[in-house]
């Protein structure tokens, strides 16, 4: 009962191209769209060991992180999305639609569709505009 409850937890549009060395960890669930592509050595994950304010539940550095409760947050990659080499995409997080992340960025907070973030942890720096069909500065 318990393999089947997480037989789905990784869902995987249409289209997608996934590199060498991709690791992707879910115990609860992690959705990629369609025409995705997703560079070499990306982790994407939606476990954590432990609780570290969330809910107010604060794990002790004491313990042993192995022996700490996992906690789990889906994410999720809408369509048509890049992410470059070496980025990190943590639990809880959205990538919007058409979105862009830039190589070696840690995706802690969600971005937004048609955005271009950077760094870590990841900002927004671009924005795609419809009417000029232009990415823009933010």
């Amino acid at each position: 009962p318990l393999v089947a409850e997480r037989a789905n937890c990784i869902t995987i549009g249409n289209d997608v191209q996934i590199n060498d060395y991709v690791h992707i960890a879910a115990s609860e669930s992690v959705t990629i769209g369609n025409n995705v592509l997703i560079a070499s050595k990306v982790f994407i994950t939606d476990i954590s060991h432990g609780s570290y304010g969330a809910n107010d539940v604060h794990d002790t550095p004491l313990s042993s992180p192995a022996k700490r409760a996992i906690t789990t947050n889906p994410v999720k990659i809408g369509d048509n999305v890049w992410i470059g080499e070496f980025v990190s995409v943590l639990p809880g997080v959205s990538i919007g639609n058409g979105s862009i992340i830039g190589t070696m960025s840690v995706v802690n907070k969600s971005i937004p569709p048609y955005s271009i973030a950077v760094g870590s942890p990841a900002k927004v720096v671009k924005k795609f505009d419809f009417e000029t069909n232009k990415w823009i500065r933010v």
